[in-house]
């Protein structure tokens, strides 16, 4: 299968930024991911997501890559600078620009608690399983730019919020008992909040058009409905109004097939009570 190399926005983000340095100062030196990944010894296809911005590489690549294009501590300071931002890509996007300034927010989560109704305990948890090698500041870094999105929700004027959640969400275990239970009680916290609604999507619901995706609709103040569908390693900004339709469509019918508010607390609670340690029994 022939590589066709993702092209890059250097301007968007340090990550890009990277990425395009990597392979512009690669295809100067004459040399195919295949011979740099010999050089450096790491594999092809790490190299190949780094230089598409999909992921950032591990502290020792940039210093290896300044040696091999003798571009002093370029590649260095590239990585230091990529490692503080939270959210690379598309994504920054949508926290900055769409969700932040967002009248109204509707989500349908399928696979885990969405980041705005997070504790930090589960985010962490959370975080550290999709970033495995990810060091100890860069997690931190990453938990504490999910709680202080966290605020927007805290302003005077907060947006209105929607959020329709798997039972998935409920069951699968994100961390120790303990984390899940905690982060049960801060929804049923959060359901009674007079802007949030919460609804669950029970397992009998069956089949539907978001089912293993996760899709969020965001009304701005005098703009189009904007859409944003995410899987589980990457997303997409949708702005064609006629594919919003149809997310807006889905969205809808997911809310017919969920839960009432009232339903959707007690279903929240028992799995509250479930994620209960047991008192072991007196002897």
């Amino acid at each position: 299968m022939t590589f066709e190399a993702r092209e890059l926005s250097p301007d968007r983000s340090v990550r890009d930024l990277f990425g395009a340095e990597l392979r512009r100062h690669r295809e100067q030196a004459g040399m195919s991911l295949r011979r740099l990944s010999e050089v450096v010894n790491y594999s092809k296809s790490q190299l190949a997501r780094i230089e598409a911005a999909e992921s950032l590489p591990y502290d020792d690549l940039p210093t290896k890559l300044d040696a091999c294009f003798g571009t002093g501590e370029l590649f260095a300071r590239l990585h230091t600078l990529a490692k503080r931002e939270p959210f690379p890509g598309k994504y920054r996007r949508v926290i900055s620009e769409i969700e932040s300034r967002a009248a109204v927010i509707e989500e349908y989560a399928s696979a885990t608690i969405p980041g705005l109704l997070q504790t930090r305990e589960l985010a962490e948890k959370s975080l550290r399983c999709r970033n495995p090698y990810a060091s100890d500041a860069e997690v931190a870094s990453l938990v504490r730019a999910r709680i202080d999105r966290q605020a927007l929700l805290d302003k005077p004027k907060p947006p209105r919020c929607w959020f329709i959640l798997d039972e998935a969400v409920l069951r699968r275990p994100v961390g120790e008992p303990e984390v899940m239970r905690q982060q049960m009680s801060a929804l049923v916290e959060a359901g009674m909040r007079p802007h949030l609604t919460i609804q669950l999507l029970p397992f009998a619901a069956g089949g539907h058009a978001e089912a293993g995706s996760s899709l969020m609709l965001y009304t701005l103040p005098h703009q189009p409905l904007t859409a944003y569908e995410e899987g589980s390693h990457s997303g997409t900004i949708i702005e064609n109004q006629s594919d919003v339709a149809v997310r807006r469509e889905n969205y809808d019918l997911l809310r017919a097939m969920a839960l009432s508010p009232r339903d959707s607390e007690a279903m929240i609670r028992v799995a509250m009570e479930d994620w209960t340690p047991c008192e072991p029994p007196l002897t």
